[in-house]
């Protein structure tokens, strides 16, 4: 190979599955706890999400009987910051990939 010739670069392509799961949104949830009451977990929705009334009533009520509500969604950071802001509340949320 003479000194003006370039050698010929491989370039591999992502595989479809690594990209589905970086682009997966996050959502949160909320779970029911034995500290916080309804009003105020639904006060909260509202606060924070700007959520209608009836809409955080209809969220807390599933936290009350079901156990757990996912209340945001979205990329991981808004996530990570929406569980920090419920726990600065006093809510205990988690955050997981959307199925």
């Amino acid at each position: 190979m003479s000194t003006t010739e370039v050698a010929p670069l491989e370039v591999l392509e992502p595989s479809t599955d690594e990209d589905a799961e970086v682009d997966r949104p996050w959502q949160v949830v909320v779970w029911d706890d034995p500290v916080n009451l309804m009003q105020y977990v639904a006060w909260v929705f509202r606060k924070l999400f700007g959520y209608s009334k009836a809409k955080a009533d209809h969220l807390m009520l599933q936290v009350h009987h079901e156990g757990r509500a996912i209340v945001s969604s979205g990329p991981r950071e808004k996530a990570e910051l929406d569980v920090f802001r419920l726990h600065e509340h006093g809510l205990w949320a988690t955050m997981e990939k959307q199925p």
